[in-house]
Formats: C-alpha cells, sequence, structure tokens
C-alpha cells in the first residue's frame, strides 16, 4: 500500500520537473527568437527537440515510479 503512494509522489515530481524544464525552454526561446528573429527556425528546432528529451526522460520517470510501487 505504502510503495503505490511513493510511487505516485515519484511519478508527479517526474511530471512536475518535466513540466518547468519545458517551460523554461519555451520561455528561454521565446526571448531568444524576440532578439533575433532571423534565427527563428534553428532557435524553434533546437527547442523541439530540447522539449522532446525532456518529454521522454519524464516518461521513463513516471513508468520507473509506477512499475516501482507495483511489488
Amino acid at each position: 500500500m505504502i510503495y503505490g503512494s511513493i510511487a505516485a509522489i515519484g511519478a508527479g515530481l517526474a511530471v512536475l520537473g518535466a513540466g518547468l524544464g519545458i517551460g523554461k525552454i519555451g520561455g528561454s526561446a521565446m526571448d531568444a527568437i524576440a532578439r533575433q528573429p532571423e534565427a527563428s527556425g534553428k532557435i524553434q528546432t533546437a527547442m523541439i527537440i530540447a522539449a522532446a528529451l525532456i518529454e521522454g526522460v519524464a516518461l521513463f520517470g513516471v513508468v520507473v515510479g509506477l512499475l516501482g510501487g507495483a511489488k
């Protein structure tokens, strides 16, 4: 019973971290595009790749957290 609640906390922390990371990437990308509009294509590409990597790590954290609580 306690493993399930610990797993839920771990999965929630993984999702929270991913949300904060993607928010930081989005805000920084908008600042960069505002400073150099001519580089917006390269900035958006880098932003999407970084966001996808963060989402992958978050999904991995959620799966590990939930599988760890399934004892």
